[in-house]
């Protein structure tokens, strides 16, 4: 069965990932993209950093922070039953003007050299 296309909404926000994460990081870290859950991710060294579904932004972000971004309004957490603190689904009102969407990508990569990378499994 052949992949379904890409909306130009969700290409649109990919491209914006790239450009930010172009302009903040340049040569300095090694971001590799990939799909996860369904998303187009993008790991900076080696962890889950943003990530895009839909027009959804995926941003991870400290776990101690959690119940003050949960409250924030266009936030969602990734998983309602608290299994994943840290890890928010910003919505487009959450990131429609630059200073909204500047704090997301720079609260994620801020959070990112103090996150924990997940050990990569083994292919059998």
């Amino acid at each position: 069965m052949p992949a379904r296309p890409i909306a130009p909404e969700t290409l649109r926000l990919i491209g914006a990932v790239q450009d930010a994460l172009a302009e903040r990081l340049g040569a300095q870290a090694t971001v590799e993209e990939r799909t996860l859950f369904g998303c187009h991710a993008f790991m900076v060294d080696g962890k889950l950093c943003l990530a895009v579904k839909g027009e959804d932004l995926l941003v991870r972000l400290p776990p101690q922070d959690h119940a003050a971004t949960a409250e924030q309004p266009a936030v969602r957490e990734l998983d309602s039953r608290g299994g994943m603190p840290g890890y928010f689904w910003v919505e487009p009102a959450g990131y429609a003007t630059r200073a909204q969407w500047e704090h997301w990508v720079d609260a994620a990569l801020a959070y990112n050299p103090r996150a924990k990378a997940s050990p990569r499994r083994r292919k059998k």
